[in-house]
């Protein structure tokens, strides 16, 4: 083949021909085409799918995975196989769940592959023949026609015309009017006309395949996975520091004693391992999964679909969203707007005529807005179409020739309002004022279209008038945007339409009308992963941009994430895959195609936006409780830790047994899982994770429950040792260790009545009937199990009341330090 450097897409057919050796009679040979095939590959997406296994691999990985499976290691090396197996189910629940997630992301790509044409008619060996669509290669001629699904990009080199629907892929709101010589892209379906093309891109050079390489290529990590993995490794480094200082105690003591040996080594590492299991948040994952899922649930029933699950807490930051146009802020539904009358009596004397010359079974959008704008449709049943000629992008016009009942004959056209005083030749002062028209639609974002009569064989046409046509706002999408803005959302607009009909539309919303032309912005070959600064700067600058490509929306999802923005995108095409999976809450709205719902986390299945308000107060709420049982859980988890090492160094005593901890963490974690129905409030801004101010005010609460914890264990372990008398009830340090257990169960349930909000436990917003009740029976199995000896040594139920009042005064202690970390 010759040199491919020239651009395909827009040099001359004939320069297009020869570069591809392409040959419009006889097309290539089947020698030729092998070998071309051997070149460039098939005509088809390939993806590197990642296996099962190594999948499975990487759901093993990460900081609180591996502090849980040195945790079942451990428990299984020193026969510990009650703790082994609970941390175990643990483990694996949250592998399924981590999985679960893994094989819905992967399914984006393969939804793009079903947009792939199976088959294709081209010209081989001087015949045309039925092939493989993946067969094709650069230089076939092909035909297309009505219904079929365009299968590689194309330059079309013969025929009369072809109206094809590439709205999918551009974003463009009608079927594009192709003639030779324009470009037909890999994915767009043909809704009118055939025409004869020549093959310029297959496989991952398309259009259609660039879009599927952006796609496999996108995704931006959860910012609740980044959360957690800082929470697993803030708490690894407490756990190992404190193991290393608890082993050096440990070992200097044997080795002073003269006492070390294998027995105290394991006594060591069991000790090691109690801190271990202490200073794991086992349950954290379960508890955002089920937290996330619950609201995945409240959604489904407002028509929204969750396939991703933190795509529910991303939204509750979400600072900027951009929206498609097309069917998701307007109806996607030409509708006639004003009519300028010239030679008729009437609107619908106009109507009447452009309806002659339409036909409703082309399913055309613009014959269709103006079918539907006759005040009385059987006023077309007393006619009777004689000859009809179709829309062609080289006349630009339909053209129909009617009689009445009566015998009355009628020519009437329907076009471009430049074509039509063509026809028409009207005076000067007429034509300079219908383009004088047609420029102040423009501007505004209205197309335009002439209708003309002729009452002779066609020989002297009048102009009856001009419409304006405009796809309207939906009802809603006001409303919506307003809504959106009061919680500190900034709406923006992205559209494959032209930049008027994007201002006009932004103008009837209330949006900003800085609609920049994307073609203006950004320049060929950039590379969508890095935008320069100065890009970027216009990027965030700007209302919305018009004319954009696949390549673009994703570079502008990017840049604006790499600007520290939370991102959510809106769209329903091929052309908003990559841009959807790599937003951090990709939204595909009602009617999208298979790969923009597969690339989404967010499925609209009503339509319009109107259900994005409720997601944004929803993941809010969400956002809320995941951030209020993360302080209580690191709290808590801190006290655990802290209270066992400051008792082993200070007392030589070991306070709680890892099968006390394992059962405290269920008891602890398992009725917290109803945070996931409590009640918050609602914040007015975008909520998002600060790890410093979590984590400090998580760390300073968990001070102040150690110190209140170890008050209690020091003047009880005295009392026990000195034999004095405990004012708790206790005799033995059995039951000390019982006394802790409780007191750490009921001071970690209290602990997150406090954590809940930034105000007294007891003012509104009330804890949930479930949140409460969970708590109220974990308590009483709790107690009863104190009282009764179950697991543990038993307790009586004076210790057990007096346990609950001492905590009951420590509440009050913990939520003063609360308020005033909040005031600072």
């Amino acid at each position: 083949m010759a040199d491919r450097q020239i651009d395909l897409e827009k040099a001359s057919i004939i320069d297009v021909m020869a570069n591809l050796q392409a040959d419009a009679n006889n097309g290539l040979s089947s020698a030729e085409a092998q070998k071309r095939l051997a070149q460039y590959g098939p005509n088809a997406l390939e993806a590197k799918e990642e296996t099962f296994m190594h999948k499975l691999i990487h759901a093993f990985m990460g900081p609180i995975e591996y502090m849980i499976e040195a945790a079942a290691v451990i428990s299984a090396i020193i026969g510990h196989w009650d703790d082994f197996i609970i941390i175990l189910v643990l483990l694996i629940f949250n592998v399924t769940i981590d999985l679960w997630q893994s094989q819905k992301a992967s399914s984006a790509l393969a939804a793009l592959k079903k947009g792939m044409a199976p088959q294709a008619n081209v010209l081989r060996d001087g015949k045309y023949q039925t092939i493989d669509a993946a067969n094709l290669v650069p230089g076939d001629i092909i035909k297309i026609r009505l219904g079929q699904i365009v299968p590689a990009d194309l330059r079309l080199i013969a025929g009369d015309y072809a109206s094809i629907d590439q709205s999918a892929l551009t974003g463009e709101s009608i079927a594009a009017n192709k003639k030779i010589g324009d470009e037909a892209y890999s994915g767009s379906v043909v809704k009118q006309g055939e025409m004869e093309a020549v093959v310029i891109a297959t496989g991952e050079h398309t259009f259609f395949g660039r879009t599927a390489k952006l796609v496999a290529g996108a995704g931006a990590k959860s910012h609740a996975q980044q959360a957690m993995f800082q929470i697993g490794n803030y708490l690894i480094v407490i756990a190992v520091i404190l193991a290393v200082i608890m082993v050096i105690f440990d070992v200097y003591n044997d080795v002073v004693t003269h006492s070390m040996n294998m027995s105290a080594a394991l006594n060591i590492l069991q000790f090691v391992l109690v801190l271990l299991v202490a200073s794991i948040p086992v349950a954290m994952p379960t508890v955002f999964s089920v937290t996330l899922a619950l609201g995945a649930l409240n959604l489904s029933k407002e028509k929204a679909i969750v396939s991703k699950l933190s795509s529910i807490e991303e939204m509750a930051g979400i600072d900027i969203l951009y929206s498609d146009k097309t069917g998701t802020l307007t109806k996607n539904q030409l509708t006639l707007g004003d009519t300028t009358l010239y030679h008729a009596k009437d609107e619908q004397e106009v109507v009447l005529a452009g309806a002659l010359a339409s036909k409703i079974e082309d399913n055309d959008a613009i014959d269709t807005a103006v079918i539907n704008a006759l005040a009385d449709k059987q006023v077309l049943k007393e006619w009777t179409i004689d000859k009809f000629v179709p829309f062609d992008p080289v006349s630009k016009r339909t053209e129909a020739q009617a009689h009445d009942s009566k015998g009355n004959q009628i020519r009437v056209s329907k076009g471009a309002p430049q074509v039509i005083v063509d026809l028409a030749k009207p005076e000067k002062q007429e034509s300079d004022a219908i383009f004088k028209l047609v420029d102040q639609l423009a501007s505004h974002g209205y197309r335009a279209l002439g209708v003309a009569q002729s009452n002779d064989d066609g020989n002297t046409w009048k102009i009856l008038g001009v419409f304006s046509m405009f796809d309207p706002p939906r009802d809603d999408s006001k409303a919506t945007i307003e809504a959106a803005k009061a919680k500190g959302v900034t709406v923006k607009m992205i559209t494959g339409d032209d930049t008027a009909i994007a201002i006009e539309t932004c103008r009837q919303l209330g949006l900003g009308t800085n609609i920049l032309n994307a073609a203006d912005v950004f320049p060929d070959n950039m590379d969508p992963d890095n935008v320069p600064d100065e890009i970027a700067d216009k990027i965030e600058a700007a209302d919305g941009f018009a004319r954009v490509f696949p390549e673009h929306k994703y570079a502008i999802v990017k840049a604006m994430q790499k600007r520290g923005h939370i991102v959510a995108m809106t769209g329903d095409g091929v052309n908003d895959a990559p841009a959807l999976k790599q937003a951090d809450c990709g939204t595909a709205v009602s009617g999208a195609t298979d790969a923009a719902r597969s690339a989404a986390a967010l499925i609209l299945t009503a339509p319009g936006l109107s259900v994005i308000k409720t997601a944004i107060d929803e993941a809010r709420r969400i956002f809320e409780r995941i951030t209020s049982y993360t302080i209580y859980r690191v709290a808590l988890t801190m006290t655990i830790m802290f209270l066992v090492v400051l008792s082993a160094i200070f007392l030589k005593f070991t306070p709680l047994t890892a099968i006390m901890i394992v059962i405290m963490s269920l008891l602890d974690d398992i009725p917290i899982m109803t945070i996931a129905y409590d009640n918050t409030s609602v914040s007015d801004k975008p909520i998002r994770w600060q790890m410093k101010q979590i984590l400090t005010t998580s760390s300073i609460l968990g001070v102040v429950a150690v110190i209140q914890s170890m008050i209690m264990l020091v003047y009880e372990f005295m009392a026990v040792r000195s034999g004095s008398g405990s004012i708790f009830g206790i005799t033995d340090q059995s039951q000390l260790q019982t006394l802790m257990f409780l007191q750490l169960v009921v001071a970690g349930h209290l602990l997150l009545f406090v954590t809940r909000q930034s105000k007294w436990f007891f003012q509104r917003p009330f804890p949930a009937k479930a949140l409460f009740w969970a708590i109220i029976c974990t308590q009483i199995l709790a107690a009863c199990m104190c009282l009764f000896g179950w697991l543990v040594p038993a307790i009586s139920l004076k210790t057990i009341i007096l346990i609950w009042v001492y905590n009951i005064i420590w509440m009050f202690i913990i939520n003063i330090v609360r308020l005033i970390l909040e005031k600072n």
